[in-house]
């Protein structure tokens, strides 16, 4: 398959403190690709610097053949385009009706009855009526607020999703129709999609492929069937959940 997204060597320091120490990932068009890793060990800084929000230090991110990192201007606002974005908290703006919110990214041209009945039908994609379009979102639970923001990552019709942590905060029940609506949406909408989350049950539900980042480094990937057989220390300890492992707890002093 062709890669849609190619990072190599990808290195970021904040001060003292190394986040991202030589990452090296694929992601296929038309993949949905897992980073796991427990808290602090870079996931969010790595799509950030694909996004282009972040600067790294070194190595090369590619996006459809051009270089991320080079990019200013018009040309980086181009690339960022071709993505959308689920937020851990929705990040839904609360002074804007629902239809407003899943409406934002497309042009405002469209004239404000074009885009309400864009964002009714982008609602229905999750399993919403158009009577949620008028609420706002303090009127609406936890699982409809992720569902919303669900709707518009995809209004646009971006090449790319990003998902972050897409079921934190959500029952057990509640987190499966999210991942199941994710699985649908970027098989039906033909999206390439990276989601990083420390949520196994997510991983193993919506993952092509899955990718291990621990120390800002990859230390394992493979096909969602193999994460139980992985083999790797790292991996075996994080899908377990045991205390004892490789991977280092933080201790904060009391």
């Amino acid at each position: 398959m062709t890669a849609k997204i190619i990072v190599r060597d990808v290195r970021k320091r904040f001060g003292r403190k190394v986040v991202l120490g030589g990452v090296d990932l694929d992601i296929a068009a038309g993949e949905s690709l897992v980073v796991i890793g427990g808290s602090g060990t870079g996931k969010s800084v790595l799509i950030k610097s694909i996004l282009g929000l972040i600067r790294v230090d070194s190595g090369s991110i590619i996006v459809d053949g051009v270089e991320v990192t080079a990019l200013r201007g018009a040309a980086l606002a181009a690339h960022q385009a071709k993505f959308g974005m689920l937020f851990q908290g929705g990040a839904l703006f609360d002074s804007l009706p629902v239809w407003r919110n899943v409406s934002f990214a497309l042009p405002r041209s469209e004239g404000a009855a074009r885009l309400k009945a864009a964002a009714i039908d982008n609602l229905a994609r999750v399993g919403l009526g158009p009577d949620v379009a008028d609420l706002r979102p303090s009127e609406l639970s936890g699982g409809m607020q992720k569902r919303v923001a669900l709707a518009r990552a995809v209004a646009a019709r971006p090449e790319i999703i990003f998902f972050d942590e897409p079921t934190t905060g959500l029952d057990p029940i509640m987190a499966d129709v999210i991942n199941d609506l994710i699985v649908s949406l970027v098989r039906d909408l033909k999206i390439t999609a990276l989601t990083i989350t420390h949520d196994m049950a997510s991983a193993r539900k919506i993952a092509d492929r899955i990718a291990m980042l621990y120390a800002g480094r990859i230390v394992w990937q493979g096909p969602r069937g193999m994460i139980d057989i992985s083999g790797n220390a790292y991996v075996d300890q994080f899908v377990q959940g045991r205390a004892d492992g490789p991977i280092a707890i933080p201790v904060i002093p009391a």
